[in-house]
């Protein structure tokens, strides 16, 4: 199916206008049917998602339907540490997606939240009910849940403004040469690999304090604490240092016995939206971080 438009806004970017037209496309779909050429401006291939529209453009898209994400139930074992009427905390293992995306259509945390607790907040849609702040997929630990709107919006707010805490333990390649320290930069979305996220000169700026815990032989124990939250913030700030974190395949160097980094959200703090109690949460590191680090050769600090 094609339709054709003509652009009446001025100055405006092509993936925002085709999603004003495609409403019920999600904006990395729009970004893939411009991307597969599927989009014509004055029937010239279309090449760039954020390409500006002057006004007055014939616009041709070739309409190729997205392929179906599952959002159904699934009957998949969750670690809930904690739930009451407007939230949950979840113990998230290694391995699992938060949501259904493009690439993992199913077999995810929504999926198994949609199961085990029924009642979410719908701010973020039917791809991402509930889910107020994400883990990667290979980032095991913490992560709230908003079961109703309220809820939603306030906890969103608290980690805007920095009034919700998140701490991570981490295991870095190598010795760091401070024992503690800040990291501040600017990050944004690597221009030679997509998959990536690195150090520029311009960005979203990100800022990471850490805590060398313990020290050995060919790593160290790291408690890192989050300013800002950004994607892979922790494992590109642990690159920038030249320590990548320990079994991360993208930044850093696949190790053989682990499934992915050795990086656990263990504490999450934040006020309770309705009560107005602080409420703090811990989860203890997961089986195969103990076991990595209890191979290893203490030194002193």
């Amino acid at each position: 199916m094609t339709k054709t438009f003509v652009v009446q806004e001025k100055n405006v970017r092509l993936d925002v206008f085709l999603l004003e037209q495609f409403p019920e496309f999600s904006r990395s779909h729009i970004k893939s049917m411009i991307e597969k050429n599927h989009v014509l401006i004055n029937q010239k291939t279309a090449k760039k998602a954020g390409f500006l529209l002057k006004g007055g453009e014939e616009i041709v898209v070739d309409v190729v339907a997205p392929e179906k994400i599952s959002t159904d139930a699934q009957d998949i074992p969750i670690d809930i540490v904690y739930e009451d009427e407007d939230l949950a905390v979840i113990n998230k293992p290694q391995g699992l997606v938060v949501h259904p995306c493009s690439s993992t259509k199913s077999g995810t945390l929504v999926n198994a939240l949609l199961f085990h607790i029924k009642d979410l907040s719908g701010i973020n849609g039917q791809l991402r009910p509930g889910i107020v702040h994400r883990l990667d997929k290979d980032t095991s630990g913490l992560l709230v849940v908003a079961k109703n709107d309220f809820a939603h919006r306030n906890l969103a707010e608290q980690i805007k403004t920095k009034n919700a805490k998140r701490d991570y333990l981490a295991v870095l390649e190598g010795n760091l040469p401070e024992n503690e320290g800040k990291i501040e930069t600017f990050l944004k979305r690597d221009p030679k690999d997509r998959k990536k996220i690195s150090v520029q000169n311009s960005g979203r700026n990100a800022v990471t304090h850490y805590k060398v815990l313990e020290r050995f032989e060919k790593c160290c124990l790291v408690q890192f604490s989050l300013e800002t939250g950004r994607t892979h913030q922790i494992r590109v700030h642990a690159k920038y240092l030249n320590h990548p974190v320990v079994g991360d395949k993208l930044y850093g160097h696949e190790v053989k016995g682990l499934d992915g980094q050795l990086l656990h959200a263990f504490r999450l703090s934040f006020t309770h939206p309705r009560t107005g109690n602080q409420m703090t949460f811990e989860a203890p590191t997961p089986k195969y971080f103990d076991e990595f680090l209890q191979k290893q050769h203490k030194i002193d600090a």
